[in-house]
């Protein structure tokens, strides 16, 4: 279905019929007027047409008036940081995520290397509704120069963290196996990898955008991460998606735990450092609110995509927070999701307890999560939800974002994809069969 998906994180289509010169060209100069930006970050990760897409966004930068910075290929985290280490005005990340190959992007950024709020993308695509748009003259036109550096800034800003102890780290002389999934992360992780005196056995990390497997770090995907933890007898594999800023772990078995768990076990980390507030999304593991329940903090919940998690954590001082998609937040780095960053808590937290993955996990009490989406073919959820209410009259009811029924060992969250055009339906319960029996109740409607 040919569709233009539209939303806090950014636009993203089908290249060709959805995802054109003339569309990238509309939303760059309607995000240059709404921000008043004049220097402006961009970096991209490897699909094919990554290229094509990063040379529109930069020729619409400078028609628009300003001056593009480009990073070439670059993880979504460290286009974020870039924003700030060079006091950009704005930054723009040209990734489709998770999304298949035929897919690209727009991600848009402010000052602060965060992604623009709700009421920012609804006048942006106001501007661009309304047709008002502004290109400028000769006289006016940007300028383009290139970055480079943005990848060892990134690196050495993780290695400086007060919770990394790089030395520690190096001493435990881990092994550990890696799957780029030919993303942005193939180029990065490994360098972070050596400097922390890791033993590294990767694959899938040549970074030609030509993903090996479905892109998405789930368990079903991850079979030649998991053979290779086994083959090389790793302490841990990470699996990043292609603009990486989510992680997925595998433990030391070759089981790929679920990517709910990086977050869970980074919270436990953290807060046995810190107290403070945490913040997660909605469909995230109540694995996180047991965790600060525990450290006797506060759990905070906000609706899906990144940028509602980082303003949430910013007004209740929130010391770490995320998303259970392997996303986490780091207030101390910087308020986006970073996958890269969950590769140097992971092994931190490895080294400091002089433990393995699953006896980290093992001390968190576990439930199942059951994810699953479905097309929606142009439909509203509006009827879904009348039935969902009536058939789940007594659950604790948000209505934030889509509609998420809670009771007090489970729940059951359905929502409109912010980056496909599907429903999710997320469920989690202390077993497989109740979250099994959670999604197929709302399947079946």
């Amino acid at each position: 279905m040919s569709v233009l998906m539209r939303s806090v994180s950014g636009i993203r289509g089908i290249v060709g019929p959805d995802f054109n010169p003339l569309v990238i060209s509309e939303y760059i100069n309607a995000f240059v007027q709404l921000l008043g930006a004049k220097k402006v970050v961009v970096g991209r990760d490897t699909r094919p047409t990554g290229a094509m897409v990063e040379g529109c966004v930069a020729a619409a930068l400078q028609a628009s008036g300003a001056d593009a910075i480009m990073l070439g290929i670059a993880s979504t985290p460290t286009v974020e940081m870039a924003v700030l280490q060079l006091k950009a005005d704005a930054g723009i990340i040209v990734t489709a995520s998770h999304n298949p190959i035929e897919w690209n992007a727009l991600k848009f950024l402010n000052h602060e290397g965060i992604f623009l709020d709700e009421a920012q993308v609804q006048k942006l695509f106001s501007i661009v509704d309304n047709r008002q748009f502004k290109w400028q003259g000769y006289a006016g036109v940007g300028t383009i120069s290139q970055s480079s550096g943005a990848d060892d800034g990134h690196i050495q800003a993780i290695l400086d963290l007060d919770c990394i102890d790089v030395e520690l780290v190096r001493k435990r002389k881990f092994k550990v196996a890696y799957d780029g999934v030919n993303g942005a992360g193939s180029l990065i992780v490994p360098r972070l990898l050596e400097k922390l005196g890791c033993q590294i056995h990767a694959v899938h990390v040549e970074p030609n955008g030509i993903f090996p497997h479905i892109p998405e770090p789930t368990p079903e995907n991850l079979s030649d991460l998991r053979n290779l933890v086994l083959q090389k007898k790793c302490d841990v594999g990470f699996a990043t998606d292609p603009d990486a800023d989510r992680c997925a772990l595998v433990n030391e078995h070759g089981e790929a735990i679920g990517e709910e768990y990086t977050l869970a076990l980074a919270v436990e980390f953290m807060l046995r450092r810190r107290k403070g507030p945490v913040t997660v999304n909605l469909s995230t593991s109540r694995m996180v609110e047991d965790i600060a329940a525990k450290h006797g903090v506060k759990a905070a919940r906000a609706k899906v995509g990144e940028v509602n998690v980082t303003v949430a954590m910013r007004e209740n001082g929130s010391v770490i927070g995320g998303e259970g998609n392997g996303g986490i937040i780091l207030p101390d780095l910087h308020y986006g999701r970073d996958g890269i960053l969950a590769v140097a808590m992971t092994l931190q937290n490895l080294a400091e307890r002089g433990a393995t993955v699953s006896t980290l996990v093992s001390e968190i009490p576990s439930y199942h999560i059951d994810k699953r989406k479905f097309e929606l073919g142009g439909k509203s959820l509006t009827e879904l939800y009348a039935h969902l209410e009536n058939t789940f009259a007594g659950a604790e009811v948000d209505r934030r974002d889509g509609l998420r029924f809670a009771w007090d060992r489970s729940w059951v969250h359905v929502r409109p994809s912010n980056t496909e055009p599907v429903a999710r339906i997320i469920a989690e319960a202390p077993n497989r069969e109740e979250a099994e029996r959670l999604c197929l109740t709302v399947e079946k409607r």
